[in-house]
């Protein structure tokens, strides 16, 4: 000590180590409460991200049974005779257009044949 107290030395030197120990230690606390904070923010970032695809789940099922129900309610004749319809389109023009084509391929013989 510079000057001499009315303290014991030894009792200014247990709260001088006292001082530098915590000191010392001021570094590694403060890394461990910043890794807790990290740790609780990576938490409640997983929690939020479970929710989101449970919702998303909960959606999906919903759009699915949206979709059957509308498949259901249908009526049967209607849609057969809608599909009938929609498979006779044409059918004719079809027909047409490939015995046109074969009747190309029948006026021209090649002549190894």
């Amino acid at each position: 000590m510079a000057y001499p107290t009315s303290v014991n030395n030894q009792i200014t030197d247990a709260v001088t180590q006292s001082n530098v120990k915590v000191v010392g230690e001021a570094p590694a606390i403060a890394l461990g409460s910043l890794f807790q904070a990290m740790a609780h923010s990576t938490g409640i970032l997983f929690e939020n991200a479970v929710a989101a695809q449970q919702q998303q789940n909960t959606l999906s099922q919903t759009a699915s049974n949206m979709g059957v129900m509308q498949v259901y309610s249908l009526d049967t004749a209607v849609g057969a005779g809608a599909a009938e319809k929609a498979g006779q389109i044409g059918v004719a023009e079809n027909l047409t257009s490939f015995l046109t084509l074969l009747n190309t391929f029948k006026s021209k013989k090649s002549p190894g044949l």
